[in-house]
């Protein structure tokens, strides 16, 4: 069986993501707009920045640069995607909704990283294997719940 954490960046990125996936989950569950939306959706923006940062100097899993540091990188670009149209002045509407997907799929990101993570410490599984499994199902979940939810911000934001 694999250690779990193995570091105090290995620690510190644990602690950061769980505190991104209660924020994001938050966010995501509760009313848009209001200002404990927008607090809370400042601490999942500073969460996740921590989390891509130290995913960066993480190796043990596999040696070298890898997956997981793409998606981390994938996960930076993303969050910066959502981020983005709500730091311009007088945002328009069709703007808020690039703001939602881009982080809903940011949160969804979080929990296909953390699914993946998971499952590749189940011993004597392929590794490729348990990422793509465990990222193609939160992904596929998650897709539909935001098809689903566009139909209502098509609405919404016009």
């Amino acid at each position: 069986m694999y250690d779990f954490v193995n570091s105090s960046l290995g620690w510190f990125h644990l602690a950061t993501a769980l505190l991104a996936m209660l924020a994001g989950a938050f966010v995501l569950a509760t009313h848009k707009g209001t200002k404990r939306h927008k607090q809370i959706g400042y601490i999942y923006i500073a969460s996740m920045i921590l989390v891509c940062a130290s995913a960066m100097g993480i190796y043990r899993l596999t040696g070298s640069f890898g997956i997981f540091h793409i998606t981390a990188i994938v996960g930076f670009l993303t969050l910066a995607g959502g981020m983005i149209p709500m730091f311009m002045k007088n945002v328009e509407r069709k703007y808020k909704a690039v703001h939602v997907w881009f982080m809903y799929y940011s949160v969804l990101g979080l929990y296909a990283a953390f699914a993946s993570e998971l499952s590749v410490r189940i011993p004597d599984r392929p590794f490729y294997s348990m990422v793509g499994i465990a990222t193609g199902t939160i992904f596929g979940i998650g897709t539909i719940f935001i098809l689903k939810k566009e139909k209502i911000w098509t609405k919404y934001f016009g």
